[in-house]
């Protein structure tokens, strides 16, 4: 048993850093619905100023950020491509249809995560066919959750971005986890932000920040954007104290993302090592780790055990389980996490 539980199914459970506690509370507020909170609007700047945007807005969730952004860019009945590995499209409860009356047109995500520019050729629709609902917007996501936190390169955001600009259509990418992205691939987030017409990235995860995400674009956007908040009841009041800890996180939390991503290719390879599990680690790029199991073994089974011996993973479904290095996980973590895996494992 680990001396303390080894918590690696999401990096949403992230503690605060000293730091952060020291910023909100002593962080300077007001009325943030009346644009009069000077910690949430300096947070704001300095996001829109990071991610080469004009403009930004903070919001208490990721998928109340992407949720803002569909809803400001699509009119009632536009439709929204989407990947069917996507986070909009799996895990946010089909709030832009439910809400915002914006169909989504799936399609499929390659291994890589990105979307085959012969699948959004055919997935466009156009107004002069009175079938079909008009395509409005492509929704792109980088790291991505579901295919293993794999990263986006520039050139192929720049590809999508032309393909938009020829057909009219708009791109907003899904940037969770847009900053371990950049640190993986060595370059300035701006590298990847330039090319979308919006981006939503977390505080709350990678960053550890306690509360929020961001979403960014050009001026006009984010007007829209704001009254879809408020419409969503995400406008909130002395929201300094939260995002006190954001301005910290974009300050001194990003570099440090390559300590997450060298666990998570240290528990890869270790998990590599066990003949039960099925793993290709030369597919970890970022902080996620995702396998399987061999013929006969249960992952539910697998996840309730380790659980049992003190760490915790995911079960995906369909036999997949997710490990996610973060804040607060170190290298002892990841070989005491591989000594509870390969008992287990051979148990099973």
């Amino acid at each position: 048993m680990p001396s303390k539980p080894i918590d690696l199914r999401s990096d949403t459970v992230t503690l605060p850093t000293p730091a952060m506690r020291t910023a909100m509370a002593s962080a300077g507020v007001g009325d943030d619905v009346y644009g009069e909170d000077p910690t949430v609007n300096r947070l704001e700047e300095r996001a829109a100023r990071r991610v080469g945007k004009a403009a930004a807005m903070f919001v208490p969730s990721g998928t109340m950020g992407n949720l803002c952004a569909l809803l400001a860019h699509c009119n009632r009945g536009d439709e929204a491509i989407v990947g069917d590995q996507s986070h909009i499209y799996n895990y946010e409860a089909g709030g832009a249809s439910v809400l915002g009356g914006v169909a989504f047109h799936v399609v499929p995500n390659q291994p890589d995560g990105t979307i085959a520019l012969d699948h959004l050729r055919a997935a466009v629709r156009w107004l002069d066919d009175p079938h079909c609902a008009e395509t409005r917007l492509i929704c792109l996501e980088n790291t991505h959750n579901s295919c293993g936190g794999v990263v986006l390169s520039p050139e192929y955001l720049a590809s999508v971005a032309s393909f938009a600009r020829e057909r009219g259509l708009l791109v907003h990418l899904d940037g969770a986890r847009v900053f371990n992205a950049a640190v993986a691939l060595g370059v300035d987030v701006t590298e990847l932000t330039r090319h979308v017409d919006s981006v939503m990235f977390c505080l709350s995860k990678g960053l550890s920040a306690p509360v929020g995400s961001v979403i960014c674009g050009d001026d006009a956007f984010i007007r829209r954007a704001r009254r879809v908040r408020k419409v969503l009841g995400g406008g909130m009041r002395q929201a300094g104290v939260i995002a006190a800890a954001g301005i910290v996180a974009l300050e001194t939390m990003v570099d440090r993302l390559a300590e997450d991503h060298a666990n998570a290719r240290m528990l890869a390879e270790g998990l590599a090592g066990f003949p039960q599990i099925v793993i290709e680690p030369e597919r970890i790029q970022t902080n996620i780790v995702i396998f399987t199991l061999r013929d006969g073994l249960s992952a539910d089974e697998f996840v309730a055990r380790l659980r049992e011996r003190g760490v915790l993973m995911g079960d995906m479904g369909g036999g997949r389980i997710r490990a996610v290095t973060h804040y607060g996980i170190d290298a002892g973590d990841i070989a005491e996490t591989l000594a509870v895996a390969g008992e287990v494992a051979r148990n099973v």
